[in-house]
């Protein structure tokens, strides 16, 4: 290796520096590049080095979208409009540092606590873990079994089945420090009344009813977690159980990268579900910049901000809803409420954008604008980026 990069990579000088490495599909060139990317704490600065041509790529340079929380490896970034993968840690102090207790586990909301997704989430990001992969589907008897085969044998085994396949549950793959055992401490005891006696802020203590409709559900280990991570979010083959979107009088709904990096997802599930509409299907998705281009494409050369929403869209993950409002779609768009948060804030202080949005770009949710679009643009998420 060319001694420079060696020097970048195995070099320990005083300033404290985090090393991974990343990957980059180069659209121009249809070719996957690879870097070398150093974090520096004390300024947020980054540097990107391409290993195969042996040069600095991206001199240090001070970058305050990309925060420590976000270097984990299996995240994707944003560093200046480049989606990066990341896929290894550079070094062994980077892999002690932030990589020892990181853990993926796998969250189910069940069907008696759906409607309560919002506090859900909410509590989860309170927790310090972040929602990485979410899914709403619907199992069927056979989905059910082959995911809670270790209860086969058990009395309860078909009352169990009987409850999770009626109606829709919603699967998490949620990311942090020592993420299995932090999200069943969340979760409390199996048995709802227990909770409410031993642990009475746990979830099943506050949305649970029993030992079986007991709000949600939690990986036991780090290998339940791989195997039922693997049954909702399958890495080889497929796309796991299918959405639930309806395509029937429903309109589309995104919460966007940056509501969705500042930990806000609960809190606008929660504001969509309390003004009584209802989510029929809920899918988080990381766009690249193509697939962003093509959904916004009816604002390209109308809306001065197309560049930057495109830019947005593809930024990190996002999460895309089916929404079916009690009145029609109209009523969903007055709840998003005017582009632009501070004219919201002025006129409309309790829509979406005026609680959540920053800018006309980062304004928290995308919403169908035009009634004609509003069964494409679900079906552009639910059918064609799911396909």
């Amino acid at each position: 290796m060319h001694s420079s990069i060696h020097r970048c990579i195995s070099q320990k000088d005083s300033e404290e520096r985090y090393a991974f490495l990343a990957e980059w599909y180069d659209p121009s060139a249809a070719l996957m590049r690879r870097y070398q990317l150093l974090y520096y704490p004390r300024d947020s600065s980054v540097e990107m080095i391409d290993i195969k041509n042996q040069r600095v790529f991206l001199r240090r340079t001070k970058y305050d979208e990309l925060h420590q929380e976000d270097l984990f490896v299996g995240n994707r970034i944003n560093v200046f409009s480049r989606q990066l993968n990341l896929i290894g840690y550079g070094n062994q102090y980077t892999a002690d540092i932030l990589g020892s207790k990181k853990e993926r586990t796998l969250a189910m909301i069940k069907p008696d606590a759906i409607t309560k997704v919002g506090e859900i989430i909410q509590l989860i990001y309170e927790a310090n873990l972040i929602v990485t992969k979410a899914k709403m589907t619907r199992l069927s008897w056979k989905q059910a079994a082959d995911f809670y085969t270790e209860h086969q044998s058990k009395s309860f085994f078909n009352n169990l089945l009987q409850f999770v396949t009626c109606g829709p549950v919603i699967a998490m793959e949620l990311m942090g420090d020592e993420a299995v055992s932090a999200w069943r401490k969340l979760l409390g005891p199996t048995d709802s009344g227990v909770a409410r006696k031993e642990a009475a802020t746990s979830l099943r203590a506050q949305f649970g009813t029993d030992g079986t409709r007991n709000g949600a559900h939690g990986s036991d280990s780090l290998a339940s977690a791989a195997r039922e991570l693997e049954f909702f979010f399958p890495s080889t083959t497929g796309h796991g159980p299918a959405n639930t979107a309806t395509y029937k009088d429903t309109t589309c709904c995104v919460i966007k990268p940056h509501a969705v990096s500042e930990g806000l997802t609960g809190k606008i599930l929660g504001s969509i579900i309390d003004a009584g509409f209802e989510i029929t299907a809920l899918q988080m998705f990381n766009m690249d910049k193509a697939n962003a281009e093509e959904f916004l494409e009816v604002y390209k050369g109308v809306v001065a901000e197309y560049t930057g929403m495109v830019a947005e869209l593809c930024s990190g993950a996002c999460m895309a809803l089916e929404i079916r409002p009690p009145d029609g779609p109209k009523t969903f768009r007055e709840l998003c409420g005017p582009a632009d948060p501070e004219i919201a804030r002025h006129l409309r202080p309790y829509t979406l954008r005026a609680l959540y949005g920053k800018s006309k770009v980062q304004n928290a949710v995308h919403c169908t604008d035009l009634p004609e679009d509003n069964v494409l643009e679900v079906q552009y998420f639910f059918k064609i980026l799911d396909g």
